[in-house]
């Protein structure tokens, strides 16, 4: 089992679950807080940015736990579409050239596990996706769902703990519900008041 403190509960290898809610309600601030719990248990991070570019994320997650040396690795769909230099592939970060690019995105986070697994020997791993939202804007539901039913399966197939961020107002219940299925669990933020969690099993 996954011990995730920061909600109090654990949650069973394998699981993919859905952290939704409103804007400015610590949906990021809580998944990165839950794969915090991990780098200090020596597990393994990694973060799929569709938002801030990788250095600044990092510079989020230093604040949290100090990474160095850990298994902490960042997928970043901005910073080329930026045109931010020459960015190169490296140890902890590699770069797609957009959130369109969603089977780099795919190939990306498998070489990132299969690095922990082979060269660190790591077999539990937390994975953030930040944000749905964003995929979703550059993309129809169908072809999201398509990337996201591959994901989840690769979550599940190492026994990983995969936080998906969505921003629940910036969708119709429809395309909620149909995301919905492919998740095991949600955890919903609200403006006021504690995250609630409801997952297939506790």
């Amino acid at each position: 089992m996954y011990e995730v403190d920061a909600l109090d509960t654990r949650i069973s290898p394998g699981s993919n679950v859905l952290v939704s809610g409103p804007p400015l309600t610590g949906k990021r601030e809580l998944a990165l807080d839950v794969l915090a719990e991990g780098t200090r248990r020596g597990e393994g991070a990694i973060m799929v940015t569709t938002k801030d570019g990788a250095k600044r994320l990092l510079e989020r997650y230093g604040r949290r736990v100090d990474y160095e040396g850990k298994p902490v690795a960042v997928v970043d769909t901005v910073t080329r579409q930026q045109g931010v230099g020459d960015v190169r592939d490296d140890d902890r970060i590699k770069y797609t050239s957009s959130p369109v690019d969603m089977t780099g995105i795919g190939i990306k986070l498998s070489e990132f596990l299969e690095e922990f697994y082979q060269n660190r020997r790591i077999e539990r791993n937390r994975v953030m996706v930040h944000s749905l939202s964003t995929l979703l804007m550059y993309s129809d539901l169908q072809t999201v769902f398509r990337f996201l039913h591959v994901f989840t399966g690769r979550i599940q197939s190492v026994d990983g703990l995969g936080l998906y961020c969505i921003d629940s107002t910036a969708h119709d219940d429809q395309t909620l519900n149909t995301l919905k299925q492919l998740f095991d669990g949600v955890i919903e933020t609200h403006e006021e008041g504690e995250p609630t969690v409801r997952l297939a099993e506790a």
